[in-house]
């Protein structure tokens, strides 16, 4: 079995790899630096535009049963501010705001199952339906 073997000297006997290397690496850190500066100008590009989409609009959150001013403000805390932003969040997420929230908000754990089914009504303009829904809900359960 032959080896692979590279020389790095030189004609004149100095050693070449050195140098070689750490030109790479630097090389190599620029292109991250230069990377990570024209994504900082430019946000990333076209695409993270088109997925961003539209800021979303503050909307009343107190449409859903179970939520009160309180637990409106801990959402929009959390960056949640419209129905399509509620109706995308994880029941999982929304107990574990709860329990951050502290003892005076215990009441409400348990509640945040149908938060985001009745949000995405409200975000596709169902009102009716949505209505209906909520005239069975006790306390948002």
């Amino acid at each position: 079995m032959t080896l692979l073997q590279i020389n790095t000297i030189a004609c004149d006997g100095s050693d070449v790899f050195w140098p070689w290397f750490l030109w790479l690496l630097g090389a190599f850190i620029l292109g991250l630096l230069l990377g990570w500066l024209l994504k900082q100008l430019f946000g990333g590009g076209a695409a993270a535009a088109v997925a961003a989409g539209p800021a979303p609009v503050k909307q009343d959150l107190t449409k859903v049963e179970g939520i009160g001013p309180k637990i409106e403000g801990l959402l929009n805390k959390k960056g949640i501010i419209s129905y399509a932003q509620l109706s995308d969040c994880a029941v999982s997420f929304l107990e574990q705001m709860i329990e951050e929230a502290g003892p005076n908000f215990a009441t409400h754990r348990g509640m945040t199952g149908t938060w985001p089914a009745q949000a995405k009504l409200a975000d596709l303009g169902e009102w009716d339906e949505l209505a209906k829904w909520q005239e069975a809900l006790k306390g948002g359960v």
